[in-house]
């Protein structure tokens, strides 16, 4: 059946809502005059909207930092009694709950350990404390994110290579919710989500085409192109730890061998210098980084930055971006040994590349920015024009 005309009218109503709420969530500290300018719409049709935002809880105006003498000014924010979204990181050591409003303040609410216990037991104790957060907050929970160190399709958590997961779907996690509370599901791999947020409001915000990197255990990726990520045919778009270029005798979790993976992270320095493969091989890499390094140690975490920034390199040359973000160990490594890094970069371009190099930059939220990248994701589901509605009608 067609939509009926009020239907229509009252969603597009909504849809500059969306735009007005997105904005605020992108550009903190935005003033009214500031999200008319970019949204082009008139201050009598601002005023009208704002005041339908503010009524319905989903938008204040408050005021401004000082900043010496001069007339104060009100800036846009989340409603203290609007909608939320809880975020949860599932890594591959630890999980993490966090509670998250529409300007992106984010609060850690739970966490615990992933260790070797099996997908349904992490995933029990993670719902738990989802339920417990959701309680404290009745009604105004709208979205819960997952954010994966691992390959999602859907909300199911197809390979969680480190801990041997297959297929473990992930929709448990709010089976502790209200039947009735119509809070959405959404997933993502950390490495995607971490793109997404460096692309909107990071270090790569002024690119049109993005290649982004988080070393982790491991290395996942992202190359997005006007902010939106490439995830594939079934998800797993940016797996560019699992391309070939490590040794290929090395067998690799994820059931490949020679891949880039085993050549980057705490893993491979401890190979390197003789290590009993670390339990924790990010905690290892830290530490072994922020210590002074002797000989031996610095000629082990050259031989890792070799290997890394060879592969940027042939990311570059296959995907030709603007700009290369690094996260996670990432730009620790490369601050380890920076010549290393820029040879092996250098060394690895096509010649029209190495004529003038995309920069290769730390990223702006380091190990921080998959949590926002979900963030983002669960702010672009709760101010849906559709969502906004459901909101508005509830309030």
């Amino acid at each position: 059946m067609p939509r009926q005309p009020g239907v229509r009218a009252a969603r597009q109503r909504w849809a500059t809502g969306s735009e007005l709420l997105r904005l605020a969530h992108i550009s903190p500290g935005i003033t009214r005059t500031q999200a008319c300018r970019q949204l082009g719409i008139s201050s009598g049709t601002a005023t009208e909207l704002i005041d339908r935002l503010r009524t319905t809880r989903l938008l204040a105006e408050v005021p401004a930092p000082a900043q010496g003498r001069g007339r104060p000014t009100t800036v846009l924010a989340a409603h203290p009694q609007g909608p939320l979204a809880i975020a949860v990181e599932l890594g591959s050591v630890r999980w993490r709950v966090h509670l998250a409003d529409l300007a992106g303040a984010i609060t850690q609410e739970g966490e615990g350990a992933v260790g070797d216990a099996a997908p349904g037991e992490v995933l029990a104790r993670i719902a738990e404390c989802v339920a417990a957060v959701e309680r404290r907050h009745a009604g105004r929970v709208r979205a819960v994110t997952v954010v994966a160190a691992g390959l999602v399709s859907g909300t199911r958590l197809v390979q969680f290579t480190i801990r041997g997961w297959r297929d473990v779907e992930l929709q448990p996690i709010v089976g502790l919710l209200p039947a009735d509370s119509g809070v959405a599901l959404l997933v993502g791999n950390d490495a995607t989500l971490g793109g997404v947020a460096e692309a909107r409001t990071g270090a790569a915000r002024a690119a049109r085409v993005i290649l982004y990197l988080l070393v982790d255990v491991g290395l996942g990726g992202a190359l997005l192109a006007d902010g939106v990520p490439m995830t594939g045919a079934q998800g797993a778009g940016g797996e560019f730890g699992h391309v070939p270029y490590g040794d290929r005798s090395l067998p690799c979790p994820c059931g490949a061998f020679g891949c880039w993976d085993l050549m980057i992270d705490g893993r491979a320095l401890a190979r390197h210098l003789g290590d009993a493969a670390p339990a924790d091989s990010i905690a290892y890499a830290r530490e072994l980084l922020a210590a002074p390094l002797d000989p031996r140690r610095q000629e082990a975490v050259r031989r890792v930055v070799r290997d890394l920034a060879a592969g940027v390199a042939g990311l570059v040359n296959a995907n030709d971006p603007d700009v290369v973000t690094l996260a996670g160990l990432g730009p620790a490594l490369r601050a380890a040994a920076p010549e290393a890094f820029n040879d092996a970069y250098s060394r690895g371009l096509m010649a029209f590349h190495r004529a003038e190099p995309p920069p290769v930059v730390d990223s702006a939220y380091r190990d921080d920015g998959p949590l926002r990248g979900a963030v983002a994701m669960a702010v672009d589901a709760i101010t849906s024009p559709a969502e906004l509605e459901t909101w508005a009608a509830r309030a």
